[in-house]
C-alpha cells in the first residue's frame, strides 16, 4: 500500500485485569481492515527510553498482555501505540502511569477437592501468568453448610498450600468458596469464586 494519512489509535488505556496489566486500544477512525499494531513501553525509572514489546510489533489485535514484558513490578509504566500500514504510521498514543504492584486485580481462584475418607484437602489454583508465580499470592477459604449463613474460615493460606479438612463429624451438603489475596500498599482480594458443594458422610 501507498502512503495515506493514518489517524491514530483511540481509547488507548492500560488496564489491570485477572493478575495482567494489559494496554488495549480502538482502531483510529477510517483505519484499513488489514491495520497492523506496534506497542512500546517506558517506566519512570528510565523516561523517553521506550522498551520494545517484541510479540507486540505489527500485531492484528487490539490489546498487548505486558505483564510478562515489564521489568519492575514496582515500578509505575505507561505504554503507547501506533498504526501501521505498508509505509505509513499514524502518531504514537500514549496511555496513563500504572504499576503491576498496586494496581493488579486479581480473578477468583479455582478449587480443587479431594475427598478422603476422614478429610478433605482443598487447593486453589491461580490463572496467573509465569511471571509473576513469585509474589506471595493467598487467598482465604470458607466452608459452610449449604443453605447457613454460618462460614469458617480459613485465611491467608499461601498459593501453593493445602488446606486439609477434618469431616468426621460433617454431615450432608457443605459448599467451598475461595478468594485470591495480595498485600501491596493495601489488601487487595478477588471477588469470592462460585461455591463448590460436596456431599459428605452421606450414608446412602
Amino acid at each position: 500500500p501507498g502512503h495515506v494519512q493514518l489517524l491514530p489509535p483511540q481509547n488507548v488505556t492500560l488496564l489491570s485485569k485477572d493478575f495482567a496489566m494489559i494496554l488495549t486500544w480502538a482502531p483510529g477512525e477510517g483505519s484499513p481492515p488489514d491495520v497492523t499494531y506496534t506497542v512500546r513501553y517506558e517506566s519512570q525509572d528510565r523516561l523517553d527510553k521506550w522498551m520494545k514489546v517484541p510479540h507486540c510489533k505489527n500485531i492484528p489485535r487490539t490489546f498487548c498482555n505486558l505483564t510478562c514484558a515489564l521489568s519492575n513490578f514496582y515500578v509505575k509504566v505507561r505504554a503507547r501505540v501506533k498504526e501501521v500500514w505498508g509505509r505509513s504510521q499514524s502518531p504514537w498514543v500514549k496511555s496513563q502511569f500504572k504499576d503491576y504492584y498496586s494496581d493488579v486485580e486479581l480473578a477468583p481462584p479455582v478449587l480443587n477437592l479431594n475427598v478422603k475418607e476422614n478429610s478433605i484437602h482443598v487447593s486453589a489454583s491461580f490463572p496467573l501468568p509465569s511471571c509473576v508465580e513469585s509474589l506471595t499470592w493467598k487467598y482465604d477459604l470458607n466452608l459452610w453448610e449449604a443453605g447457613s449463613e454460618d462460614k469458617k474460615k480459613y485465611e491467608s493460606n499461601f498459593r501453593k498450600d493445602t488446606v486439609t479438612i477434618n469431616t468426621t463429624a460433617l454431615r450432608g451438603n457443605y459448599c467451598f468458596s475461595a478468594r485470591a489475596l495480595f498485600e501491596s500498599i493495601d489488601l487487595k482480594h478477588s471477588e469470592f469464586s462460585q461455591p463448590v458443594c460436596v456431599l459428605l458422610n452421606h450414608k446412602g
